[in-house]
């Protein structure tokens, strides 16, 4: 079992396996061709995380340490038939969601202004928007969409709306169909993405989706670059019609020179949804699940997909 974490650190794993710690460093830890569960590092390049797979000709299961798995599926097609790949549904759900409302909130009360005026030793007051009686609108109504919605309860939002691949009924009220968005968009003051990369959803918010939201409405993105466009994006923040807040940008890391960077209304941070205090605890609690399952040779939780 390779496992980016220390296994020693992680408490109640099955003792009748056999453990390695690898982290993406130069040197693997065992012979790749032994290892049967290889745990993805965490927060490591596409080419660091795939590199051992071409030896592990044993392997029965890929787990991954993020809730996107679009980095890891395209090495699939290179493994052997059988190999089960499982996301880590759940572990992001409360520090993504707490990143979506410091974005909304901060966007909303000008936070960003009130950070450079603190910098240029300058009294910047007024008058801003708050959350309260704004509608909003959560496209990607999945585990992480259901954690904002419940942190948006206390906020006295006019109503929550959310949009997901297929409608379906929750305690909270009813999903709508991803179709549904034309009549949806001009009413949200704050539209939420949470969805994953698909082929679908590549390209979601371009230049009808954004024509569709209402003049001065929020963009939030907290689930992949891609989903936005980023030059229909660019084209209605730069006329102030829209604003942004964006975990997650295409090109990402943006570089340096890019006009998102100093586009107005436009709040930016560097892809850290997933990684805080939140994250440790929550990943070691699903290794021991998921391992004591796979030692007890039961259902693995959160497949996504498997080699045929």
């Amino acid at each position: 079992m390779w496992l980016p974490i220390p296994p020693e650190e992680i408490d109640g794993l099955p003792g009748d396996l056999e453990y390695a710690h690898w982290d993406g460093g130069p040197d693997f830890p065992t012979d790749p061709a032994r290892c049967v569960f290889y745990c993805v590092p965490y927060m490591k390049s596409v080419e660091v995380c795939v590199r051992p797979l071409s030896a592990m000709t044993n392997l029965r299961v890929v787990q991954t340490l993020t809730a996107g798995i679009d980095h890891m599926k395209p090495a699939l097609a290179d493994l052997a038939p059988g190999v089960r790949l499982c996301n880590a549904r759940g572990v992001h759900d409360a520090s993504t969601a707490e990143l979506a409302l410091t974005l909304i909130l901060a966007s909303l009360r000008g936070v960003p202004d009130f950070v450079r005026g603190q910098d240029a030793e300058e009294w910047r007051s007024g008058f801003r928007p708050a959350l309260a009686d704004k509608s909003v609108l959560i496209v990607g109504y999945g585990a992480i969409g259901s954690a904002i919605e419940d942190r948006l309860v206390p906020f006295e939002c006019e109503r929550v709306a959310r949009v997901a691949r297929s409608p379906r009924t929750t305690e909270r009220g009813l999903v709508h169909p991803i179709d549904e968005l034309p009549r949806l968009l001009p009413d949200a003051d704050v539209v939420v993405l949470v969805t994953p990369l698909t082929e679908a959803t590549c390209g979601l918010a371009g230049a009808d989706f954004l024509a569709s939201m209402k003049d001065g409405a929020l963009l939030v993105n907290v689930a992949r670059g891609p989903v936005v466009d980023t030059k229909a994006l660019l084209a209605e923040v730069e006329t102030g019609r829209l604003r942004a807040a964006l975990d997650v940008t295409d090109p990402e890391p943006l570089p340096a020179g890019h006009p998102l960077w100093h586009a107005p209304g436009v709040l930016i941070t560097p892809h850290v949804g997933g990684p805080s205090s939140a994250f440790l605890p929550r990943a070691k609690r699903l290794l021991r699940d998921q391992l004591t399952r796979f030692a007890n040779g039961e259902s693995l939780r959160h497949l996504v997909a498997t080699t045929g």
